[in-house]
């Protein structure tokens, strides 16, 4: 028989329920404990989702004293780094909520903390588990584009503001990028195997967000609900990265990989005004090519299935915790991610580019 995992939550938010549903779909797993900042906050949660065994605190502290297997941490961003740092010193696995942390710096000692404990670090990117995801990474790997040696990627919604935590840069850090942002560039980079980032220039802007027109909470809106920047990575590529939450345009366009024998255009999945960004699945996959000298175009099939993404990558961690195995998506890789985040938000504030300092 297997053993029982004992899993506490960290942050009662939404987000926090959708790890609820994932752990029940799960055999062998229970959430014995969550915690909530607020007070009371943890109590409701539990109330709400029906945890009857579990128990509540009110400082994460605590929770993490209890014998525990692993952590889902679904705090606001700024606390991702604290939290996941403690988590990992005190000898829990993590699955942590996406984006990794706020700053550079933090997600290096985040993915360090993992690598000095033996912990598990892993950052919840469900995009991956769409099987398309996979084909894309396979045909950019298999050789067939040749060089790849640049890259487009983002995407953007016609109208697609959140509220409420998302756009407070005290506690989101950062806006679309770090929201929708963060799945694009994952999308891209791992296709590519993660390069180094080594440069960033960068532009945002929040014109729609600080618009009482457009957003019942223009007021306290502070963060970009645009961004655009030209990357620079190791071996002679670059990448083009566009994120919009809102803009008067219908499209910021495909993902685009171009190599010296062959491209590939990807188009995400959803229609209408809140679709546009990677944040889910593929809509389709173009191979350009060159056969004989004519120019060819093959329409990769799309794999339909009816997987729940998010599930999927709960479930991943879990059997990762089970059998002992290495994160599946560890925070030691998605810290490039982060480095481009960071090197964007402090090119658009100092408008001029600016270097990116990874640890060797």
């Amino acid at each position: 028989m297997s053993k029982t995992l004992r899993i506490g939550i960290i942050g009662g938010g939404g987000i926090a329920g959708a790890h609820v549903r994932a752990y029940r779909e799960l055999a062998d797993v229970e959430i014995v404990a969550v915690a909530d900042a607020v007070p009371g906050k943890a109590a409701q949660f539990i109330d709400f989702w029906q945890l009857t065994t579990a128990q509540a605190f009110d400082d994460y502290r605590q929770l993490l004293e209890l014998d525990l297997d692993g952590v889902s941490i679904c705090t606001p961003n700024v606390a991702h780094h604290r939290t996941t740092v403690d988590a990992l010193l005190a000898g829990k696995n993590v699955m942590l909520e996406k984006p990794m942390s706020v700053t550079l710096d933090e997600a290096v000692e985040m993915a360090q903390t993992a690598k000095k404990t033996g912990f598990m670090l892993n950052v919840g990117f469900q995009p991956r588990y769409d099987p398309n995801m996979k084909t894309i990474q396979d045909v950019v790997q298999s050789g067939q584009l040749g060089k790849v040696y640049y890259v487009e990627t983002g995407g953007g919604r016609r109208r697609g503001m959140p509220g409420g935590t998302f756009i407070s840069k005290e506690i989101a850090g950062a806006g679309a990028m770090a929201d929708i942002g963060c799945y694009s560039l994952d999308m891209a980079l791992n296709a590519m195997g993660y390069p180094k980032p080594l440069t960033v220039s960068a532009y945002s802007s929040n014109f729609f967000g600080t618009n009482p027109l457009y957003h019942k909470e223009a007021a306290r809106f502070d963060v970009e609900d645009f961004g655009v920047a030209m990357i620079r990575f190791e071996g002679d590529l670059v990448l083009n990265f566009k994120i919009s939450w809102a803009m008067h345009m219908d499209t910021l366009g495909p993902t685009l990989f171009l190599g010296t024998d062959g491209g590939l255009k990807v188009t995400p999945a959803g229609k209408g005004p809140w679709s546009g960004v990677f944040d889910g699945s593929v809509g389709s996959i173009t191979y350009f090519h060159d056969v004989l000298g004519h120019h060819t175009e093959s329409q990769i099939p799309i794999i339909e299935h009816s997987k729940n993404l998010f599930n999927e990558k709960v479930r991943d961690f879990v059997e990762a915790v089970r059998d002992g195995k290495p994160a599946p998506i560890p925070g030691e890789q998605i810290v490039r991610n982060q480095a481009v985040i960071d090197g964007i938000i402090r090119s658009s504030l100092l408008k001029r580019e600016v270097t990116i300092e990874l640890p060797n």
